[in-house]
């Protein structure tokens, strides 16, 4: 025979759990939609051909491509319409979650009256509707990244595109991008940094024009600043 009071901690850990869940999920479909193109960046700059550097003293730029490419208004603007095709299922996944939260409460509120028999069935069945809502998200966060990976990367080859004529006709010789986790760079003057320059270069060439109320867009990576005297 089941003890209540193992029922009822059961039901105390599933509740904290779900409660849990929906964050989790919000912030995993939001950082796969946002920056599902770490790999993005590279793969762009390996398909294009080197320039041959120009004579005369290094000229060097620094950029947040990842935040800058999320701030085009077509970036915008996509980012905007991804959200908008996945809210359905988001409030489709929050019902499923808040049917959950109810049953339980029914379960807790009703423990001292039911059998140990109705007590574990119940207990069951929310077990198995949290087993289906933690699928539904995952099979929710797949969908979700793999398409923000490929609305990403087409957009960031059109955008490196703009920057490496960008470079090319400013005379840079080299252009470091700071949005990498693990990039070298300690110290950079922000006159150095073509992240604005670039994002109106590439909505000059779109001619997408700004979203009105639309999704805002990460914040560009300041360049490092220089530390203080001692």
């Amino acid at each position: 025979m089941i003890s209540p009071s193992r029922v009822a901690a059961a039901v105390k850990i599933r509740h904290r759990n779900l409660k849990e869940f929906p964050i989790h999920m919000k912030r995993s479909f939001a950082v796969a939609t946002l920056l599902a193109s770490g790999f993005a960046l590279s793969s762009v700059a390996q398909t294009q051909p080197a320039a041959a550097a120009p004579a005369g003293p290094a000229k060097i730029a620094v950029i947040s491509f990842q935040a800058a490419v999320a701030q085009t208004n077509e970036g915008q603007r996509n980012f905007a319409d991804l959200q908008k095709k996945y809210q359905p299922k988001e409030s489709q996944l929050k019902a499923q979650n808040d049917e959950i939260e109810s049953l339980t409460k029914q379960l807790q509120a009703q423990g001292a009256t039911l059998s140990d028999a109705a007590k574990a069935s119940q207990a069951r069945t929310i077990d198995e509707k949290k087993k289906k809502l933690e699928r539904d998200a995952e099979d929710l966060r797949n969908e979700g990244g793999q398409e923000a990976q490929e609305m990403y990367g087409a957009l960031a080859s059109k955008v490196y595109d703009v920057l490496s004529s960008y470079a090319q006709q400013q005379g840079y010789t080299l252009v470091l991008d700071v949005s990498q986790q693990q990039n070298p760079i300690l110290f950079a003057q922000p006159s150095t940094d073509i992240s604005k320059a670039i994002v109106e270069a590439y909505n000059a060439k779109s001619g997408v024009p700004a979203p009105v109320g639309g999704a805002a867009a990460p914040a560009a990576k300041p360049a490092a600043k220089a530390p203080a005297a001692h």
